[in-house]
């Protein structure tokens, strides 16, 4: 784990603005309706440097406050501090989970999965939603919402 005493977490996809940002912004409400946020560093990236700065997808704040849900994140890209920071790093697909492991090299003290893997439909891959619609972000959500509960549950 990570030096201090509050675990962490870092949420993965393609370019941080559609599943990667839903996923840290759900992780971090429901952290906080039970009372553990102050345990946990959250946070999201993406493998790819394409949209650092920008904020996420028009699509995917609209479903985050469909389900009362705000987040105020900007894209960035991993960086090999991550690797050392982070308790877990949960990516998105198997192409997140290759980019990973080649950038973790030698110096990972994070357990990298997919979070997919904690899903209790066991749904492994959370497919981007950007060339999608407004149903294909709400999977998005559900399938976050369904494996962060899980993860939480088995980390706590």
């Amino acid at each position: 784990m990570a030096a201090n005493s509050r675990k962490s977490v870092l949420f993965v996809c393609l370019g941080n603005i559609c599943r990667s940002p839903i996923a840290e912004a759900v992780f971090r409400k429901m952290a906080s309706d039970n009372g553990v946020v102050d345990q946990w560093v959250i946070d999201s990236g993406a493998v790819s440097d394409w949209n650092v700065g920008c904020s996420p997808d028009a699509r995917a704040l609209d479903c985050l406050r469909k389900h009362g849900i705000e987040t105020s994140h900007r894209a960035r890209q991993i960086t090999k501090d991550d690797f050392v920071k982070f308790d877990y790093i949960l990516c998105m697909d198997e192409s997140n989970l290759r980019d990973l492991n080649r950038k973790a090299k030698q110096n990972c003290n994070a357990k990298i999965e997919l979070l997919g893997s904690y899903d209790p439909q066991k749904q492994l891959i959370i497919e981007d939603p950007y060339y999608g619609n407004e149903e294909d972000f709400e999977t998005v959500y559900q399938q976050c919402f369904r494996c962060c509960k899980a993860f939480l549950d088995r980390c706590s």
